[in-house]
Order: structure tokens, then sequence, then C-alpha cells
């Protein structure tokens, strides 16, 4: 007995496995990408063993090595710095502030930063400071 072979050639194409393939890539990259909040200003933060992801703020008050201050990218005398912070705080009651000081800064400056932030009415704030592996640096 003779079977009929059918080989008609497949028609079309499944699109299924590559949508599963890309949906896959897409929630691996959006895992492993960290979403760290970063001023336009450089500075060598302090180490810590215990650094935690921070709470995404807009208010983010920088000190350079210089000892220069900066309120997001714009440069504020001391003087003037509380001023600065009671303006943003009177854009939202519950802001978190976050401190970022280069590792080289006299620990008076971030005081000095704490308390014009408290002077203004911050409850919250955070100094970042960058995960270490609990090495001493050289």
């Amino acid at each position: 007995m003779r079977f009929k072979r059918q080989s008609k050639p497949l028609a079309e194409f499944q699109f299924s496995s590559l949508t599963d393939v890309v949906m896959l890539l897409l929630i691996f990259f959006m895992i492993t990408s960290q979403y760290v909040v970063q001023s336009g200003v450089k500075v060598k933060l302090p180490g810590s063993k215990t650094s935690e992801q921070l709470v995404p703020s807009e208010y983010i008050v920088t000190i350079t090595k210089e000892g220069t201050y900066y309120i997001g990218s714009e440069v504020v005398a001391e003087p003037e710095l509380e001023i600065k912070l009671k303006a943003l705080r009177e854009k939202d009651n519950e802001a978190n502030l976050i401190i970022a000081s280069d590792k080289d800064v006299a620990i008076e400056k971030v005081v000095l930063v704490i308390d014009a932030a408290k002077g203004s009415g911050f409850e919250k704030f955070t100094l970042q400071t960058d995960k270490t592996s609990g090495e001493k640096e050289k």
C-alpha cells in the first residue's frame, strides 16, 4: 500500500517564540539596570558596607572637595543655603533631601547642610554613599 505524502512548504512563520525571547530580554534588562539618582556634580562619595538604594528625589545638595555647595546643578553660597532649601521645602512638604558630599570634605560642612535642612523644615534627608566590599582603600 502506498501512502501519499504531502510535502507542502510552510507558508507562514510563527512569531510567538520570537515574541517570547524579546519579552524575556526586556524583563532581564529592566531588572538588571539600576535606577540611581545622580546629580550633575561629580564627587567621590564615602564608602559604606551597608549602603542601600536611594529613594529617588529631585532635591540633592552636593558638597564638592573644594567646599562648593550645589542644589541640583546650581551653585549656592553658604549664607543662602537655608533660604534656597526653604524655597524647595515650600514646593513639596514630603520631600526627601539627599546630601552627597565628597569623601574629603570636612564634617563641619556636612553638619552645616544638615542644620540648614532642619532649619528649613526638611524632616527626611539621606547621606549618599557608595557601597564598598569592606576592604580598606589604599
